[in-house]
């Protein structure tokens, strides 16, 4: 039984590493090859999860961002916004020193090929 618990997690390991490595290479030719265009945030999902290395099971409050723009044909899309460091977007991992809500306008680059993924142009 322990076996099969070590290959799940061998494996469950394996698919969080593949995860990451292909997140990394999107946002890094979102970042050199990406379309600049405006974009305004039309969702903000928040996750709360408990902070296990803390005895006082304090929260931890992680967002990830939905925005809506126009694509260089026409076409409008809605997109998850990646702060290109994190697979969750979490506003201090990102340096964000703003505050992001519904409605709020924004600068975003996407890859014409991919659009369903946006990361935020640094002002």
């Amino acid at each position: 039984m322990l076996f099969i618990v070590i290959v799940i997690l061998v494996i469950l390991g394996i698919l969080l590493v593949r995860t990451i490595i292909l997140t990394s290479k999107r946002n890094k030719a979102i970042k050199q090859n990406g379309i600049e265009t405006d974009a305004v945030v039309t969702r903000v999902v928040e996750s709360v999860s408990t902070d296990d290395d803390d005895d006082s099971g304090s929260e931890i409050y992680s967002y990830t961002y939905y925005v809506t723009f126009q694509t260089q044909e026409g076409q409008t899309v809605e997109a998850r916004l990646s702060s290109g460091k994190t697979l969750d977007v979490r506003v201090n991992d990102a340096g964000w020193d703003r505050d992001l809500h519904e409605g709020s306008h924004v600068r975003i680059l996407y890859l014409p090929e991919q659009p369903d993924c946006a990361i935020l142009v640094a002002e």
